[in-house]
């Protein structure tokens, strides 16, 4: 008899503090923020270029760590100085003799 006493009012408490929790708290008119004013056209406009830079500088973040490359490539070396189209058309006729080579020790099953 006891068991079914304590667990009827276990039950019962437990329905009450539903109820007093559902019902939540109740709210003075003060405890809630001021309404401010609107935005002027040129607060929002200053305000989405500020977001649209954040924006930007995160994906870029982003796309850096994707890539592998190290704090957005602020740490990377200096390119060096650019081809001659000699140099270009040398390294050209050199890659091309290799995958030439490739092909062909391909082919005869090497």
């Amino acid at each position: 008899m006891k068991k079914v006493i304590l667990s009827v009012g276990v039950a019962l408490v437990q329905l009450m503090a539903v109820n007093a929790f559902a019902a939540g708290e109740v709210e003075a008119t003060d405890s809630k923020a001021a309404a401010s004013t609107p935005a002027t056209k040129a607060e929002k406009q200053a305000a989405r270029a500020e977001r649209k830079a954040a924006g930007a500088e995160a994906a870029k973040a982003a796309k850096a760590a994707e890539n592998g490359d190290a704090a957005g490539g602020a740490d990377k070396a200096a390119p060096s100085a650019k081809a001659t189209a000699a140099e270009k058309k040398a390294a050209r006729a050199k890659r091309k003799a290799a995958g030439a080579e490739a092909a062909k020790a391909e082919k005869n099953g090497q």
